[in-house]
């Protein structure tokens, strides 16, 4: 449990410090992001268990990506540790890396879509785009409208600056997913 209390804390921290980059209040990132301001304040103090749904609604709500929001991987003595799992109600996400240029930010994360669940993203930035390369099952993935299947083997990549959903069709899916946001 005090993984979990960690975590919260931690991300619960860095939301409040993003929101006051924007110079926003409670109020103004909770009606964006389509959350109470009650739900934003115990996120924000550490006693919410973040999930990747509200994750993703608050960064985006605030036009940062999802890794401004999750301790990154740490490395020591060569090795790389990934970061803390995030679960919303279909994906499990590990950040596994975060790159920084003068063109974009790129995310890499491990993920795993629980069999029969199906999770919609909102809306990120224009020009956010995304791509899943699937290891093993079935991936529904892609713009709400018009979704597409991935399976095994294959990669996929769409536009999320519209609400995208990731489903498992059959099993679950293991796979990769790299996030693009343009700097």
């Amino acid at each position: 449990m005090e993984g979990v209390e960690t975590l919260a804390a931690e991300v619960g921290a860095r939301i409040a410090e993003l929101r006051r980059r924007r110079g926003w209040s409670l109020s103004e990132v909770a009606r964006r992001a389509g959350l109470g301001k009650a739900t934003l304040s115990e996120l924000e103090a550490g006693r919410r268990n973040p999930t990747l749904e509200t994750l993703f609604a608050v960064t985006a709500a605030m036009g940062f990506p999802l890794s401004a929001a999750i301790p990154g991987p740490a490395s020591g003595d060569g090795v790389i540790e990934p970061s803390p799992e995030v679960s919303g109600r279909a994906v499990d996400a590990v950040l596994l890396e975060r790159f920084d240029d003068a063109d974009a930010i790129t995310e890499i994360y491990r993920v795993r879509i629980r069999a029969g669940a199906r999770q919609v993203s909102p809306a990120h930035a224009p020009g956010v785009r995304e791509y899943l390369i699937v290891f093993s099952g079935t991936a529904e993935v892609g713009a709400v409208d018009a979704p597409f299947l991935v399976t095994a083997g294959e990669h996929g990549g769409w536009d999320a600056s519209v609400p995208h959903v990731y489903a498992a069709r059959g099993g679950p899916v293991e796979a990769t997913l790299v996030m693009r946001y343009p700097a």
